[in-house]
């Protein structure tokens, strides 16, 4: 973010840090965006002020969209969130008798499912987290990242995963900085969030499915 303010483009940023353009434009679209004296040297004058106009008309559009889905939103109820909550889980959470986990790549989404297992009544010592990684990422920034989107210690993680397969190492370089962080719950000696907790979600989504 703080070279995205600086006036740096993406294709910059992006030999900087290593993460894919797409990435970056995806974080940083609400940023304003204004290159500075380096960028303008280096894409001449008349580029740097095209890039600056789109960017502020794609900022734009994004701010009067932003406007009206929190519109259409309006307040959030306890009941809403618990749907939406539950809706996260039926797409990415684990589906077996025994185990309750959700996987996913996004921080939102992750920092979404933890406050949701807290509103069922999970306690933070009941988390236990795997991050699951490609060759091109940094095992210990990775973990320190999913650490603070979880607010959990990394004492609480488990031995990270390396997916070294070439096939996929390709398509992957990039697009996941910080990998797939696997968040479960166990039990704790709590004996409704053994495998009751799993069963318990899965009634849930029957339900759900049932009376779609």
């Amino acid at each position: 973010m703080r070279l995205r303010k600086e006036g740096f483009t993406y294709a910059y940023i992006s030999k900087e840090t290593g993460l894919s353009k797409s990435t970056l434009s995806g974080w940083l679209a609400e940023v304003p965006y204004t290159p500075n004296k380096e960028m303008v040297a280096a894409l001449g004058n008349a580029r740097a002020a095209s890039t600056e106009r789109k960017t502020q008309i794609r900022q734009r559009e994004m701010k009067e969209i932003k406007r009206k889905a929190t519109c259409e939103v309006g307040d959030l109820s306890d009941r809403d969130l618990f749907m939406f909550g539950l809706g996260l889980y039926m797409g990415e959470g684990a589906k077996t008798h025994d185990i309750v986990r959700i996987a996913n790549a996004d921080p939102a989404i992750i920092k979404c499912m933890v406050a949701w297992f807290k509103s069922l009544g999970v306690k933070k010592s009941q988390f236990s987290a795997r991050v699951h990684l490609y060759p091109d990422s940094n095992v210990s920034k990775s973990l320190q990242f999913w650490s603070e989107v979880c607010a959990l210690p990394i004492s609480q993680f488990q031995k990270t995963s390396i997916d070294k397969r070439i096939d996929k190492k390709k398509k992957k370089d990039g697009k996941l900085p910080f990998g797939t962080l696997h968040l479960g719950v166990r039990a704790g000696g709590r004996k409704e969030f053994g495998v009751l907790f799993s069963r318990r979600i899965l009634a849930l989504l029957e339900v759900v499915r049932e009376n779609t």
